[in-house]
């Protein structure tokens, strides 16, 4: 896993599905609910893949657990801490977005991991952690953080 802080960012190159899953796993492992993190990127770039690690970083379900909530929309992970995995890919309106529920969500003490985060509109007071993950090639990915919990992860390295 290559490593490059930048101002308020950094950016980690992974060469698997594995590196992915272990950079997630150290990252998830410093996470303090509540926090939200938005995750966006193209289709099969890794957002399930980096929430498996999270996931099982922090706590909350063991890896193989952890699928794409696609067609379900939400998953729910409380094997200990709590954590919540939405994918807003298949929402086309407000209306949609309104039917799941997502202000119950965010009145619990959670981490809760958004796919397709442009599609949510929130005013929380909660740390946001905004992560985009990019194609580099057919295995490599670019995965790129921005928020608050940058120092946990550059220290986990």
């Amino acid at each position: 896993m290559g490593v490059a802080i930048r101002d308020s960012s950094m950016e980690i190159l992974t060469h698997s599905a594995e590196e992915t899953i272990a950079h997630g796993r150290k990252l998830g492992a410093h996470l303090k609910p509540p926090v939200l993190i938005l995750l966006s990127g193209e289709l099969g770039a890794g957002k399930t893949t980096l929430t498996k690690g999270l996931a099982a970083g922090f706590g909350a379900a063991h890896e193989d657990e952890v699928t794409s909530p696609t067609f379900t929309l939400i998953h729910k992970y409380d094997r200990g801490p709590r954590a919540y995995h939405i994918d807003l890919y298949r929402i086309t309106d407000a209306h949609d977005l309104g039917t799941l529920g997502i202000d119950d969500i965010f009145s619990e003490t959670a981490v809760v991991i958004v796919e397709w985060p442009e599609k949510l509109s929130l005013n929380l007071d909660w740390p946001v952690l905004r992560i985009h993950l990019s194609h580099v090639d057919e295995t490599t990915r670019c995965i790129r953080l921005d928020g608050p919990l940058l120092t946990a992860a550059a220290t986990s390295r």
